[in-house]
């Protein structure tokens, strides 16, 4: 999506934009800034937010009665997969394409995005403000919104003194949900609700808020990893670095490759539209007004779970149980015997499939073109490489996968392991880094567009089952 005022506008950003798919048979166009950029990512909301606003409003007063679909009893059994019903502004999932962030794939991000140098991956930051406002950033905006985030990158000593009073041995989601949680004392929304501000203006402190979760996140998560796995060595941040930079190095990974590696992985686990747990739950809790750290902390829970984003580390050790059993040098014919072993009792190969994507994940290729590039020749990754030309065969043979093509779970293992960091338990804090990014940014809208408190319909089977008794009658 992109914001213009005018047609005039329009025209004058047509020599500068770039073309987008044809999502909803339109032609979208996104504006890239290239002269006297505004600095400030929240004078740029301001501007934005009323005809957004308006825009909302005509949706609903002209449309609101139109129908997107019917609702069947596998629906409502199964999940909800296939069923619309949330708006999510930042993403949009297509099934054959992939993931598109405010109209942009994830090739055309790499290309678009600043980089910390020239031809290197996407920073972070460049994608929070191309999430916010639908506009590529300047690397002079980028910059100053990685300043910006050092600033408020500030942790009160009663969150560590919260962690401290967990056992070492809690899972590292555990301890990162609870710093998160320890940090909503310091909420500036809970703060302007008590005092009475006016709905309008809940987006202001919601704003607050959001950046400053994202900017203490990457702390509090590398607090957590040195506490289990480095004897309690804390690593200070570097004000010279960037998010995704600072992120590597206060983990204690200070090789160039892995600080690209980081910034990659952020990117492209900040956002998958609203349905996925994570992000549903974050907006459901929000859709209360509850301030986005207690909203931020129910998604890191849902997150937690080995359905969502327990996954990537489930994949690593999987993929580590196979060196083990049949050695790093293991031919496609003895893999093949080893996946249909698996499958035949019972388990799932982790890495492959996906509740909408039919398509290989694009996350999974942009991280393998990341491994070709620089670690051609590690076992694990040309394992991996074979389980891509093993694995999606078997599932279609087996005839039950909707999907049998690798996801974003099935490689990031890999490449953190290759830079030293082993520690397959902690991986899905990672994962809940890099998702406040999007989640707190589509929170800033839901306040910003007055949506609604969150509440469908439930029923029981015996109401199903008279309905269908009716509807056959």
């Amino acid at each position: 999506m992109v914001f213009f005022r005018s047609v005039s506008l329009l025209s004058k950003l047509r020599s500068r934009a770039v073309r987008q798919a044809n999502l909803s048979n339109s032609v979208r166009w996104l504006q890239i800034q290239t002269s006297s950029p505004d600095m400030d990512l929240n004078s740029q909301l301001k501007d934005l937010i009323p005809e957004q606003q308006d825009r909302l409003k005509k949706l609903k007063s002209e449309h609101g009665k139109v129908q997107l679909g019917n609702i069947t009893v596998d629906m409502v059994l199964g999940g909800m997969r296939g069923m619309t019903g949330l708006l999510w502004e930042t993403s949009l999932l297509d099934p054959e394409e992939g993931i598109r962030f405010r109209g942009l794939s994830i090739p055309e991000c790499q290309k678009l995005l600043p980089a910390a140098k020239p031809g290197g991956e996407p920073l972070p930051e460049g994608l929070l403000w191309l999430l916010l406002t639908g506009k590529v950033p300047t690397k002079e905006q980028v910059d100053s919104l990685s300043q910006e985030l050092r600033s408020r990158a500030t942790i009160p000593d009663h969150v560590y003194k919260t962690i401290e009073a967990l056992p070492v041995t809690a899972h590292p989601m555990t301890q990162f949900a609870t710093g998160v949680m320890a940090l909503q004392v310091q909420s500036e929304f809970q703060k302007a609700y008590e005092k009475g501000i006016h709905k309008s203006k809940f987006w202001e402190p919601t704003y607050e808020d959001s950046l400053n979760l994202i900017a203490q996140v990457p702390i509090i998560a590398s607090y957590v990893y040195r506490r289990m796995y480095k004897n309690g060595k804390t690593i200070p941040m570097d004000d010279s670095l960037d998010y995704g930079g600072n992120f590597a190095h206060m983990l204690g990974f200070d090789s160039p490759e892995m600080k690209e590696l980081m910034r990659l992985y952020v990117t492209i686990h900040s956002d998958h539209e609203g349905g996925n747990v994570s992000a549903h739950t974050g907006h459901l809790v929000a859709s209360a007004l509850s301030d986005p750290y207690l909203s931020f902390a129910a998604a890191l829970n849902g997150l937690a779970g080995p359905l969502h984003g327990l996954a990537n580390q489930e994949v690593l050790l999987w993929i580590k149980s196979v060196v083990e059993e049949c050695g790093e040098n293991i031919t496609k014919e003895q893999l093949k015997a080893y996946v249909w072993n698996t499958l035949n009792s019972g388990k799932v190969v982790p890495g492959f499939g996906h509740g909408v994507l039919r398509k290989t994940d694009p996350r999974y290729t942009c991280q393998r073109e990341f491994a070709l590039k620089h670690l051609p020749d590690d076992p694990l990754f040309q394992l991996v490489s074979k389980l891509y030309e093993v694995v999606p065969p078997i599932l279609l043979e087996l005839g039950k996968v909707k999907n049998p093509w690798p996801n974003v779970d099935a490689h990031s293992g890999v490449l953190l392991n290759y830079y030293g960091l082993t520690e397959a338990r902690y991986y899905t804090v990672l994962f809940g880094v890099s998702r406040a990014i999007g989640i707190c940014s589509q929170l800033i809208w839901d306040r910003a567009l007055g949506l609604p408190l969150e509440r469908p319909k439930s029923v029981t089977m015996e109401w199903l089952e008279n309905y269908c008794k009716k509807a056959a009658a």
